[in-house]
């Protein structure tokens, strides 16, 4: 019922979809896979597979293995900036994870207005449909939330009201995200994404061991992405910064001090990775 917490709520997901996102979904989901792995003590598995539904939907669905979703996953993705993925009571993430700080999940939105998330536990999905309907209802009866509405012209926030979902995901996997593509042009964006993956995914997110990769839109064949010691030369370390040196960053981010750094070289001739620092995915900073 707020003009100005919609106003704020559908800034903050416009720009992470249309701004630092926009083109990370696939590396986002990626992330959650491996962190939901980590935490299970399991070894990851990723399906990326792009297909249609029964009525002709394009739809990517991203199954991993891992931890399945919980109240506290539930609650994670309907917030910005507020991961779950730190231990119970604590304020510290969990070792082993990558994500931190509750924004990648946003990344969906670059590609889709209705997003499931159904795991063995359960399921919710997020909706720009419904959640338009209930802002429509809600408008009524306040005047200045219906201008703010009309102002935004249909760009609305669909991730923080949460519905039950139902679905189950793939035979060998505990969860899966669903994203119903708003149309071809994201279609088009998501199969360059998925003729990206490689072994830099799986260097950068060790919590992973395998990604399949379909496209049952397509004439290209299935791919899976796995066994990355076997064409790599990897030197791994790890530590725990000094309090001393967050001292003056934000809450969450000085209770974040584990730190893991990874050198991966070809073991035979040149591999067509990019030659940039990863942060654990790919940045813009040359390393030689």
């Amino acid at each position: 019922a707020s003009p100005a917490r919609l106003r704020e709520d559908a800034n903050t997901e416009e720009d992470h979809a249309r701004g630092y996102y926009r083109d990370r979904v696939v590396v986002e989901l990626a992330q959650n896979a491996a962190d939901a792995a980590a935490r299970a003590g399991v070894p990851g598995r990723l399906l990326l597979r792009l297909g249609r539904t029964d009525d002709g939907r394009l739809v990517l669905v991203a199954a991993n293995t891992g931890a399945p979703l919980d109240e506290q996953g539930v609650a994670s993705l309907a917030s910005m900036r507020a991961s779950s993925k730190r231990p119970d009571g604590g304020t510290a993430p969990d070792r082993g994870v990558v994500g931190r700080f509750g924004v990648g999940f946003a990344a969906v939105r670059a590609v889709a207005d209705e997003v499931s998330v159904v795991s063995t536990s359960g399921g919710v999905r997020f909706s720009l449909r419904d959640a338009t309907e209930l802002l429509a209802e809600a408008a009524a009866d306040v005047p200045a939330l219906a201008d703010e509405v009309r102002r935004r012209d249909g760009s609305l926030p669909a991730l923080r009201l949460p519905f039950p979902a139902d679905g189950s995901p793939p035979a060998g996997y505990d969860t899966a995200v669903v994203l119903e593509l708003r149309d071809e042009v994201a279609a088009d964006e998501v199969r360059g994404l998925l003729r990206a993956v490689g072994d830099p995914l799986l260097l950068a997110l060790p919590a992973l061991v395998e990604v399949v990769v379909e496209d049952l839109t397509s004439d290209d064949p299935p791919r899976r992405v796995a066994d990355v010691g076997r064409r790599w030369t990897v030197a791994s370390a790890q530590g725990e910064l000094p309090l001393a040196l967050l001292a003056d960053r934000p809450v969450e981010e000085r209770a974040a001090r584990d730190w893991r750094v990874t050198w991966a070289l070809p073991r035979t001739g040149e591999h067509p990775a990019a030659r940039v620092v990863h942060a654990p995915t790919p940045t813009d900073e040359p390393s030689t």
